[in-house]
C-alpha cells in the first residue's frame, strides 16, 4: 500500500494539499496525518474528492519514529523530526518503507511509504 503522510499548517486549503499531492508522480492509497489535523475540511473535502481514506494518529504513536530528514521545531514539539515522513511510516505499518522523503510545498508537507513486500502467492516478494 502506498501511504502518503502530510503535516500542515490548520490554515492549509484544498488546493495546498492538492498541490503537494501533484509532487509525488504517484497517487497514494490512503492519506495519514495527526488526529489534530484529520478532520479539518481541507483535507475531508480533498479525501472526498479523491476517494481516498484518511487516518489519524495520535502524537504519541510518532514520538521516537526516526526520520531521514529533520525539523528542528518540530522534532521538540512532536518527538520526530517530520511529522510527514513519521505519519506515512507509522499508517504504513511495521516494516514499512520510505519511497519519498517529505517536500514542501507552501503550508504542506508530503512524504510516501510504501507497506512492507508481502509474499505472493508463488512465495516471491513484490
Amino acid at each position: 500500500m502506498i501511504v502518503a503522510g502530510l503535516g500542515f499548517r490548520e490554515s492549509a486549503t484544498e488546493e495546498d494539499l492538492a498541490a503537494a499531492l501533484t509532487l509525488l508522480g504517484e497517487m497514494p492509497e490512503l492519506l495519514a496525518t495527526l488526529d489534530a489535523r484529520a478532520a479539518l475540511p481541507a483535507l475531508t473535502a480533498l479525501a472526498r474528492r479523491l476517494g481516498l481514506p484518511v487516518v489519524g494518529l495520535p502524537e504519541a504513536a510518532l514520538a521516537g519514529i526516526a526520520t531521514p530528514t529533520r525539523s528542528a521545531r518540530i522534532d521538540e514539539r512532536f518527538g520526530t523530526g517530520s511529522v510527514a515522513e513519521a505519519a506515512a511510516l507509522v499508517a504504513a505499518g511495521p516494516g514499512a518503507l520510505l519511497t519519498r522523503p517529505r517536500q514542501i510545498a507552501g503550508p504542506v508537507t508530503i512524504a510516501v511509504a510504501r507497506t512492507a513486500a508481502e509474499p505472493d502467492r508463488k512465495g516471491a516478494t513484490a
